[in-house]
């Protein structure tokens, strides 16, 4: 049986609060994603340890992240990457997308999620 962590309430009522307004780029992503429209259930703006992140298939194990113009500073990148290396290390697959990538090309960006979880799932299911 799974174990189930609680979440810290601060992290929780941080979560709910990001879910509006999201960005643009996130509004355009979820309209893809979301009521199984993809034939996966995704949740956004989920708490994971202590992260939220954008976008999460909990079948797959996958964590979608959209950034914006700040995630290309420097300390932003080191940072971004040092956290998917921890959640990888927690046997998550961070796949990220720019909000440029989104909003100009989202059928590209929807068919590299679902190439995503095809390959994740059969991963999973192969351990």
């Amino acid at each position: 049986m799974e174990t189930r962590h609680r979440i810290h309430p601060v992290i929780l009522a941080r979560a709910r609060e990001m879910r509006h307004p999201q960005t643009l780029a996130e509004t355009t992503l979820w309209h893809v994603l979301r009521n199984r429209q993809t034939g996966f259930k995704f949740r956004r703006q989920h708490p994971i340890e202590r992260f939220i992140v954008d976008f999460y298939c909990a079948e797959a194990k996958l964590l979608i992240e959209v950034d914006g113009e700040s995630h290309l500073e420097l300390s932003q990148e080191e940072y971004d990457q040092a956290r998917t290396e921890y959640l990888e290390e927690l046997g998550y697959k961070v796949i990220r997308f720019t909000n440029n990538d989104v909003r100009s090309n989202i059928d590209a960006v929807a068919n590299k999620i679902l190439q995503t979880i095809e390959i994740r799932i059969a991963e999973l299911k192969s351990k």
